[in-house]
């Protein structure tokens, strides 16, 4: 895919929103990121995959991203484009709205498609939703990350993230204020790497499966540099969030038990 000779350049409200997520990070927790991005698909096209374990992960891919000088467009719920003064800024800095359950659902594929072929790095949730595994291992994912590859012909690099979920729980804002409490004052090690990007030339997307077939081997790359993030917790998360409910309808793929 050829690179546009205009690219998408991100907004400076979406590029000091950036700088503020990795002091509020800063704040929270103790930061690591590992891996890169080649510099050539630092400013797109690309497509970034990452795993959804917290509210918290916009702002910590946020601030990862700007640590290897991206600035990603990311697919967002469309709750907070409703939101009165986060939706505005939203629509402002370039993200794209991901009405989920509706018939419209299907128009964030092609706007994303469109950013991609203008030269955006787009962020994105192969997932879906934040994940409900009990170990917390990425679920099976939907199609849509894998389509939009498709579509584009752009690289997917995934990116696998641990400890978002120890500064807010599932059912933020419910809880926030104690989540931020506990984080300030033991500020965990939130870790993000990115990994190399996924191969998939080798797959017809005109042959039947094809998307599954995709998608499942992002979602096998984002779980295997997801690994090396938690050596002590191979099968279960040892920080529980009891407002997590937990769900083995989707699972993909538990780490193997020695």
């Amino acid at each position: 895919m050829d690179t546009p000779k205009t690219p998408w350049r991100a907004p400076l409200l979406w590029r000091a929103a950036q700088l503020l997520a990795r002091v509020v990070v800063g704040l929270l927790g103790r930061l690591e990121v590992t891996g890169d991005v080649p510099v050539r698909l630092r400013h797109g096209p690309l497509i970034l995959a990452a795993n959804h374990i917290s509210p918290f992960d916009p702002v910590v891919l946020a601030a990862a991203c700007r640590a290897r000088g991206i600035a990603p467009r990311i697919m967002a719920t469309g709750g907070l484009f409703r939101a009165p003064v986060v939706g505005p800024l939203m629509r402002r800095a370039g993200h794209i709205r991901v009405d989920r359950g509706t018939t419209s659902v299907h128009q964030a594929l092609e706007v994303a498609a469109a950013a991609v072929a203008g030269g955006s790095v787009v962020l994105l949730y192969p997932e879906g939703r934040i994940g409900l595994d009990p170990g917390m291992w990425p679920e099976r994912g939907k199609t849509g990350a894998a389509r939009l590859a498709f579509a584009s012909g752009a690289p997917v690099v995934p990116v696998a993230q641990w400890g978002s979920h120890e500064v807010l729980p599932y059912q933020a804002p419910k809880g926030l204020l104690g989540g931020v409490a506990r984080a300030l004052a033991r500020r965990p090690v939130i870790r993000v790497h990115f990994g190399a990007p996924v191969v998939l030339s080798h797959l017809n997307p005109g042959t039947p499966g094809a998307a599954r077939r995709a998608t499942d081997r992002i979602i096998d790359a984002i779980t295997d540099n997801l690994a090396p993030l938690r050596p002590t917790e191979p099968y279960w998360p040892r920080h529980v969030d009891p407002s997590r409910p937990a769900d083995t309808t989707r699972s993909h793929r538990r780490p193997p038990r020695g």
